[in-house]
């Protein structure tokens, strides 16, 4: 295909993107899944903790158990029970190739709700993921479906709520489908940024631009810069009739009148959707909590179905011209907003000078201490980073390795990278067998039970920060929320967990000698008084075992009246 063929698709593409977007889906087949007005938190594509929003956050009033209704007629054919993730979560599979997802429900219809109810009492397992035939469950329009919640990795009440193609499972912007939530407002622009691009995004980082609102364009003072090679983000957020914010759907970059980037974010899949850390400016994102998107594609940013091919936003400056830029940025209703600028290289700024330690996208690489390695596959990082990995003595008191520096929390990783920890003393068998592996990423913590590969203990991680093998010699426990033998008037029984180190991995409860399904809500344990302990049923002995990641086990009795 010649240069001017080429050209002409881009422009094609770029006039009509909303248009055939939105042709290309069933306009108004699905419903509202509420029986309240569509009002959103958080739309498709919106910047998460290393991924995209994959559906539509629903407001629910800030109220639990609102009726969920199925958005066209289907049949059920997945249920999942997670601690985390979706929390109790319903898949409907329609017969015009989409599936439907409605996740942080409280509870499933009751036909559903029972079955999901013996299969946990037959299974002795509270976290299922059970998959049905079209004959099982099928379902109406509009019929009844779940009670919204709050479960799962959910910050307030809401419904989340997903359009999937069947066939590929990949998520699809809901907003394409024709739900009627009143959007006439252009997305809204708060900065400009520039990057030298002669070694990486992440060296030396972003440089700001100010940005003014001239009449409905959005303008900067001709911005000079110090780098034959540089590449432009933007901040801005979209809003709705209805004042929420939500992400940017549509961008393009032209300089000098031609078109050197653009993405739309239209469908997603989940083994893609960590490539949101090679869209953002994710330093940024990590240390000031400020959502800036990249107007260009990284080296290693691999994401299908976002940017146009041939198109990688970086802007050549070798000549001393004065270039002009627009950004024009779009929603889904196509509200259109457009920054204009000027920029002119100037003069050259001393350029970084990669060390050998240097991690590339596409490459991989092992960084050795004298006590630690780590191995990175080719699609490690989305950037070049200038790796910094060191030793320095820990002072964790159940520290046995000294804690390894790996470069800093701020620089993303994509794939699992393996690292392997020498310890500073000689460990028995017994200890061996206790040793975790602590990673600290600044926001939290991450531990994980790694294997040993001759004297070193081997995990995989996908985050940066500092590592240290940790002896865990404790045992884990949980308190109950009454008094040894009480009398119970409440609904619910309620266990607080802990654990010294990581997590509390296995729970299992006996209620006189019997498995009780106790629900696991963040660090908690909920059991909903059923059948299995009915009222005026006398004294009763709860056994619980509880197992942490490091695989040591406690197993406590507690006793109350029902």
């Amino acid at each position: 295909m010649n240069i001017f063929c080429k050209l002409l698709v881009i422009i094609l593409f770029i006039n009509a993107f909303t248009i055939k977007a939105q042709k290309n889906y069933p306009q108004n087949y699905f419903r509202n899944p509420l029986n309240i007005p569509m009002q959103l938190a958080a739309n498709f594509g919106a910047v998460r903790s290393n991924h995209f929003h994959m559906g539509l956050d629903l407001r629910t009033n800030s109220q639990e158990n609102l009726s969920v209704l199925a958005a066209a007629d289907g049949y059920v054919s997945r249920i999942k029970v997670e601690r985390y993730g979706f929390g109790n979560a319903v898949y409907i599979t329609h017969p015009n190739g989409y599936t439907t997802l409605y996740a942080h429900l409280n509870k499933y219809y009751d036909k559903l709700d029972e079955y999901v109810k013996e299969r946990q009492y037959k299974d002795e397992k509270w976290e299922q993921d059970i998959t049905f035939s079209p004959g099982q469950f099928p379902i109406s329009k509009g019929q009844l479906i779940a009670l919204s919640g709050n479960t799962g990795g959910s910050a307030g009440p809401h419904l989340h709520f997903e359009i999937r193609d069947t066939k590929t499972e990949e998520c699809i912007n809901p907003l394409l489908f024709g739900f009627n939530i009143p959007d006439s407002i252009a997305p809204i622009i708060s900065g400009l940024y520039w990057y030298d691009r002669r070694f990486s995004t992440y060296e030396p980082g972003a440089n700001g631009i100010a940005v003014k609102k001239t009449g409905s364009t959005y303008t900067t003072d001709i911005v000079q810069v110090s780098s034959p090679e540089i590449s432009l983000a933007i901040k801005a957020v979209d809003k709705a009739d209805q004042g929420f914010n939500i992400g940017i759907y549509h961008a393009e970059l032209r300089m000098d009148d031609q078109v050197i980037y653009s993405f739309s974010i239209d469908k997603v899949s989940y083994d893609d959707t960590r490539y949101i850390n090679g869209c953002i400016d994710y330093p940024k994102f990590i240390k000031d909590k400020m959502s800036i998107q990249h107007l260009s594609s990284l080296p290693g940013m691999k994401l299908k179905n976002y940017s146009l091919p041939d198109l990688n936003g970086i802007i050549n400056l070798k000549d001393e011209n004065v270039h002009t830029i627009e950004i024009v940025l779009q929603d889904v209703n196509g509200n259109t907003s457009r920054l204009k600028t000027k920029v002119k290289f100037s003069k050259t700024s001393d350029q970084i000078f990669p060390t050998t330690k240097m991690v590339k996208a596409n490459e991989g690489k092992t960084v050795t201490t004298e006590n630690a390695e780590i191995n990175f596959s080719k699609a490690a990082v989305y950037d070049a980073v200038n790796f910094q990995m060191s030793e320095k003595s820990n002072t964790n008191a159940d520290g046995v390795s000294n804690t390894i520096v790996l470069q800093s929390p701020y620089i993303p990783v994509h794939d699992y990278y393996t690292l392997k920890i020498r310890p500073n003393r000689k460990l028995t068998n017994e200890e061996k067998g206790k040793v975790v592996v602590l990673l600290d990423y600044g926001s939290d913590t991450n531990v994980v039970q790694g294997k040993w590969n001759g004297d070193r203990m081997e995990s995989e991680f996908n985050r940066l920060g500092t590592a240290i093998l940790l002896l865990d010699q404790s045992v884990p426990s949980v308190s109950p929320g009454w008094k040894e033998g009480a009398l119970i008037n409440s609904s619910t029984l309620r266990l607080s967990g802990k654990t010294k180190i990581g997590d509390v991995i296995s729970f299992h409860a006996e209620l006189d000698g019997k498995w009780l399904r106790f629900a696991r809500m963040k660090d908690g344990f909920v059991y909903v008084f059923d059948e299995k302990c009915p009222k005026a049923s006398g004294l009763h002995t709860l056994k619980v075992t509880t197992i942490n990641t490091a695989g040591n086990t406690n197993t406590q009795t507690f006793t109350f009246q029902r």
